[in-house]
């Protein structure tokens, strides 16, 4: 598979993760193209920490509002009824757990659910966001991202990189499946049809629980 065709497959399956009136909190990158995927009949209330409720699509070339963007700094709409408000209020929304599923990208995630997405010691980053506060606010985390990096694990026995949040992660979603974060472990539920359980694994350094009810990735 290509970056892209990547990136459909995993945006492709974390929207079938979505109920109809479901709060949705998108991280930057990956997790904004699961709205191009919802099902037929599903409908969602997507929220931007930066400050709207009801967040609608990318607007067409030319058309974009400066004073309409998600908190990556990119171009959105609002729906009919969505609801501006500032800062503050978007974080009382979250941490008072109103977000029922935030999906987020990952550097690396270990099997106690840990997960590190905002600095590399030493380089330059813009900050760790609003990411904190979804992790320990939204009702259901799952990362939506590819796995490997550069042909590295990210999905580890343990982190290395300093922690965004500890023990918050509920689901992982890449190319290659689905897995859940147990106290058992982290238990491969879905795998993709190129691979074989034996690929997945070797490209996990965590060592994986295989479901007994092991099934196809759904798309």
């Amino acid at each position: 598979m290509d970056k892209n065709q990547i990136r459909e497959v995993i945006a492709r399956r974390a929207a079938l993760e979505l109920k109809d009136g479901d709060v949705v909190n998108l991280g930057i990158g990956l997790p904004t193209l699961i709205p191009d995927y919802l099902p037929e009949g599903v409908n969602v209330v997507l929220q931007s920490e930066n400050g709207l409720v009801g967040m609608g699509p990318t607007p067409a070339a030319g058309t974009e509002d400066p004073n309409f963007i998600n908190s990556g700094g990119g171009f959105i709409t609002a729906v009919p009824g969505a609801y501006a408000c500032s800062s503050l209020a978007s974080f009382e929304i979250i941490r008072g757990g109103h977000v029922d599923v935030t999906f987020l990208g990952a550097l690396e995630v270990d099997e106690k659910g840990n997960l590190a997405n905002w600095i590399i010691p030493g380089k330059k980053v813009p900050g760790m966001g609003g990411a904190m506060d979804l992790l320990v606010g939204a009702k259901k985390v799952i990362l939506t991202m590819e796995h490997t990096a550069k042909g590295a694990p990210k999905i580890l026995k343990n982190c290395r990189l300093p922690l965004t949040a500890a023990g918050q992660v509920n689901m992982i979603i890449t190319e290659m499946g689905v897995m859940e974060i147990t106290d058992k472990g982290i238990v491969l539920k879905e795998i993709h049809p190129e691979f074989t359980v034996e690929q997945v694994q070797a490209a996990t350094e965590a060592t994986l629980v295989v479901s007994p009810d092991l099934k196809p990735m759904q798309q």
